[in-house]
């Protein structure tokens, strides 16, 4: 027995959890918080460095929507979390947070942060509550493999971990919340696939999501840095639509990328990854196209001895005219009271439809999450146990869930990670 399982005693549920981010905090959180000893084992220098980063160093820890209406935004494998949602839905991680000593707010899109702005603050909460409930939290202690052993009954049981360093620690259940492969440089490598492997599970091929799409459309690049907001977007192939949605999204100097395109591209990557297909932008959707009409007569008249190009000001962002100036086919120099019914026409088209056409996505390194992992199928709803290892746990991105941005997919981590930090407490008295 190692001297960390002395330090622990012999008399409670020894619980181990493998990684330090928001699902395995929220695990060991919740297993000690059922009596267990927990020991956390983090290969970094401190927990939640992904969380670190999340919301730009803001943290958008969930999402305060109506408690039917979260499986709306969950992109992959909804129907798996309903046990976990329930067991600790987003209010539940609101009132947790709260209690923890965290102010909230709520911004647009009912997305919660906390009120200072400061990701460190959820952080430092969990590093609190892990304090509270003696969690040992070991960092720089990467995991090698997990122990499984072949019990008496002849199925399979986790036994424990074994550490880079050669040491074994033995327990009574592993959770393994080991992340998935976006941000590597957070320590998202990739392990818990591995592990999830050598205990006999499938996973699901893993693809970067919530990531920027690249473009081929060279227009596109000269309006980089250029942020819209209040546009919707279409995204569809061969005229079967993949994705619709209304919100905010930025030109990059590949592409296009913010909120609404991250979203977009979760439900691309799951069917269409690297295929070519069409996105349709509506730079003006609170306005149906007789409305933009009548907009655009009143415009052009009160310019009417102004060129064409020079008469949209009002209309839309300065770097964004002369793309749209050009797509129009107007030409650029005609005055602006001369523009035919026609060409207006085929400018009101250009406004609600600016067409590019999508190549693929950027890679894990500018993902916010991933898709794919292991298999569900494979993995008790109700407890987050494996189906196939008994006392052997997930938790997080690890799995094959995701959803859409907006503080969804970090509940998912808060909701997995706290069923599985429950059962695996429960646990040895039930086997």
């Amino acid at each position: 027995m190692s001297k960390e399982n002395k330090d622990q005693g012999m008399t409670g549920k020894n619980v181990l959890v493998v990684g330090g981010g928001a699902a395995g905090m929220m695990a060991a959180v919740c297993a000690a918080g059922q009596g267990s000893k927990v020991i956390l084992f983090e290969k970094n220098e401190k927990t939640g460095k992904k969380l670190y980063i999340t919301g730009k160093g803001r943290c958008n820890l969930t999402n305060a929507c109506e408690q039917d209406k979260f499986f709306d935004h969950v992109v992959t494998n909804g129907k798996f979390l309903y046990s976990a949602f329930y067991q600790m839905d987003n209010q539940s991680v609101m009132e947790f947070f709260e209690q923890s000593g965290l102010k909230l707010k709520q911004e647009r899109g009912e997305r919660v942060f906390p009120l200072s702005d400061h990701s460190s603050d959820v952080i430092a909460a969990l590093d609190r509550q892990m304090e509270k409930r003696h969690v040992q939290v070991k960092l720089h202690r990467p995991v090698k493999n997990l122990l499984i052993k072949r019990g008496k009954d002849g199925a399979d049981r986790v036994g424990g971990v074994k550490l880079e360093n050669g040491e074994e620690i033995f327990a009574d259940a592993v959770i393994v919340a080991t992340g998935g492969k976006s941000y590597g440089a957070t320590g998202s490598t990739g392990d818990g696939y591995g592990f999830a492997r050598e205990a006999g599970h499938t996973v699901k091929q893993i693809r970067p999501a919530l990531v920027p799409f690249t473009v081929q459309e060279e227009w596109c690049m000269r309006l980089q840095g250029l942020s819209l907001k209040n546009v919707s977007v279409l995204l569809q192939k061969d005229k079967k639509k993949i994705y619709e949605g209304f919100g905010e999204m930025l030109f990059t100097h590949f592409g296009v990328s913010g909120p609404l395109i991250l979203s977009a591209s979760s439900f691309y990557v799951k069917k269409y990854d690297n295929m070519p297909v069409q996105l349709f932008i509506d730079l003006k959707p609170a306005l149906s196209k007789e409305q933009l009409d009548k907009r655009l007569l009143r415009d052009l008249e009160e310019n009417k001895n102004k060129q064409f190009k020079n008469a949209l000001d009002k209309l839309l962002p300065a770097k964004l005219i002369p793309v749209i100036v050009e797509r129009s086919g107007i030409l650029p120099e005609k005055k602006a009271g001369e523009v035919t019914r026609q060409e207006r026409s085929n400018l009101i088209e250009t406004l609600k439809r600016l067409c590019l056409t999508v190549t693929g996505t950027r890679g894990f390194q500018e993902a916010i999450i991933t898709q794919g992992g292991v298999n569900v199928k494979e993995i008790n709803p109700s407890t987050m146990e494996s189906k196939l290892v008994k006392g052997l746990y997930f938790a997080g991105e690890v799995l094959d869930v995701d959803a859409v941005t907006g503080g969804f997919n970090l509940q998912v981590a808060w909701s997995t990670g706290a069923l599985a930090g429950m059962s695996a407490a429960k646990e040895k008295e039930e086997n």
